[in-house]
């Protein structure tokens, strides 16, 4: 009997000089807990990378681009390790500050928070912004906003692949600006809780023109991708809507194709735990029984702060693989822009 459960030895870490992030990972596999999963979420994103037939959706939610994340998710976009993101708005809207050649600035989260309130600065736990330059931000949104025809209804993909050409030609490097550059789809399905959301109140009352995102038509487009794919994987940093809005291309492929298409790979690095109920913290397990994930499937979950995993697995992505050969073409989704 204690055959069946001890098949795989735990194997101790050795300390070394100069061992490459890619390694230690690798060797975090074989241990125990959070770090053991840290190197399986490694181990399946790098198998995703070496698939020739699989889409790789990611889900970035919070606001993580104020904590010096968002270069790292561009760099996913221009080495196509990604080949499409769904985004809280403020994750794409709060990077373009400091692609404007602002600034965030480390703080503390033990301050007079009245006393940031009277000074305009805007608080992220302990990274603090400009108000001032928040709003410069949310007035270039506008700006390009007001570019748009009012008659046509935009998906958030176009809004946003439009908004990355407009950022594109003015030298501001964002996230969206290398999407467009790499024709990856980019869809905020709650776009308007953030930066944008106040971007084209300002639009609507100060210049009488109102600019219409319809959340049906972005989820129709991502589940004509999801159609178009032989393969999918999923990769989770944090959940709320981005998590769900990519779930659900699999529950509506169903319908769409009348076949099962689960995700075949899914990763997440979360804090949230499934007890609360929540989506966030949902496990792969649970998406089996919504037909989200696949029972068979190279599923991983990490509990572990983004700030450090991200930076941790990318760096040892890199070390192994240069660029993604043979990424899934959607230059076809450009049409009718």
């Amino acid at each position: 009997m204690k055959d069946q459960y001890l098949k795989r030895k735990l194997e101790s870490i050795e300390v070394e000089r100069g061992k490459s992030i890619s390694n230690l990972l690798s060797e975090m596999a074989k241990t125990g807990f959070q770090g053991r999963k840290l190197g399986e979420v490694f181990q399946v994103w790098e198998e995703m990378l070496k698939d020739e037939e699989v889409t790789i959706f990611m889900g970035f939610a919070g606001s993580m681009s104020t904590t010096g994340q968002w270069k790292i998710i561009r760099w996913l976009i221009e080495k196509r390790f990604i080949d499409v993101l769904v985004s809280t708005g403020a994750n794409i809207s709060e990077d373009i500050l400091e692609a404007m050649g602002f600034s965030y600035w480390q703080g503390s989260h033990l301050v007079d928070d009245e006393e940031l309130y009277r000074l305009r600065i805007d608080r992220f736990y302990d990274v603090y912004a400009d108000e001032m330059e928040y709003r410069k931000m949310e007035g270039l949104i506008a700006e390009f906003s007001e570019t748009l025809d009012p008659n046509h209804v935009y998906s958030s993909r176009e809004y946003l692949y439009l908004f990355g050409k407009f950022l594109n030609e003015r030298n501001i490097n964002s996230i969206v600006a290398a999407a467009y550059r790499n024709n990856v789809p980019v869809f905020s399905p709650g776009l308007v809780d953030s930066g944008y959301g106040i971007a084209n109140v300002i639009l609507r009352y100060k210049k009488n023109k109102k600019i219409i995102v319809d959340q049906m038509k972005d989820f129709e487009e991502i589940v004509k991708i999801g159609a178009e794919s032989k393969r999918t994987g999923v990769i989770y940093v944090g959940g709320g809507v981005p998590k769900d809005f990519i779930q659900l291309i699999a529950v509506a492929l169903e319908f769409v194709k009348g076949e099962d298409r689960s995700h075949e790979y899914a990763i997440q690095i979360t804090t949230d735990s499934p007890q609360w109920g929540g989506l966030s913290g949902a496990t792969f397990e649970e998406a089996v029984s919504w037909g989200k994930e696949s029972p068979t499937g190279k599923n991983v979950a990490c509990y572990c702060d983004a700030t450090i995993a991200l930076p941790i697995v990318v760096h040892a992505l890199a070390e192994r693989i240069e660029k993604r050969i043979n990424p899934p073409d959607f230059s076809w989704h450009l049409k009718g822009i």
